[in-house]
């Protein structure tokens, strides 16, 4: 089981997390929003939303969603209680499910991807692709010139890194702050509701 807590849990700082979402590399990561009725008033661009209230029996499905992502981040309103605990839940599964050989640390469930947000059938490698892969492998070992130059035919595979699960610093409620008005950053934005909350 894991060792982490809430006290050990990674913070991410809303500059992090809005620098990471501008970046090229957006697509490596995921938001999940755990406010429950308090969902209001705007959520992060492309955040997934799922009420606390719901996350037990969806914590499974949410682990492979997100597999393929190389870092996750939780928040609730304020990332007090809910987005800690929603983070060590889903942390707790994923090493539960990777225990039990479901799925593969780096990449996640074999043959399931994302894309726009949902499961898809990942398509894996066909026997006819793995032998030309051989075939090319065998040519660059018995070059002429016994020097083996695979770069020059295809791209080293890029390192697989482990997922990093993080918090939202001061949630949703220190997001709005700063990225409420962002349209690139933040959707359904209702300043008034914010006002008032603050």
């Amino acid at each position: 089981m894991s060792m982490e807590t809430v006290a050990t849990l990674r913070r991410m700082s809303r500059e992090q997390l809005s620098s990471l979402l501008l970046s090229p590399d957006a697509s490596k990561v995921a938001v999940v929003d755990v406010r429950d009725n308090d969902h209001v008033g705007g959520h992060i661009t492309s955040s997934t939303h799922v009420p606390s209230s719901s996350l037990d029996h969806q914590i499974p499905q949410i682990v492979r969603t997100m597999a393929g992502k190389e870092i996750v981040v939780f928040h609730c309103a304020l990332s007090q209680q809910r987005g800690p605990a929603a983070a060590l839940r889903y942390m707790r599964e994923r090493e539960s499910k990777m225990k039990k050989g479901e799925m593969d640390r780096e990449i996640g469930p074999p043959g399931i991807g994302i894309k726009n947000g949902s499961l898809h059938k990942v398509d894996t490698p066909t026997s006819k692709e793995k032998e030309v892969d051989g075939e090319i492998e065998k040519l660059l070992d018995s070059s002429e010139s016994g020097t083996k130059n695979a770069s020059t035919l295809k791209a080293p595979s890029p390192e697989s890194k482990e997922q990093e699960v993080y918090v939202l610093d001061k949630g949703f409620v220190g997001w709005q702050e700063k990225y409420g008005k962002d349209e690139r950053l933040t959707e359904n934005y209702a300043a008034d509701i914010w006002t008032d909350y603050c």
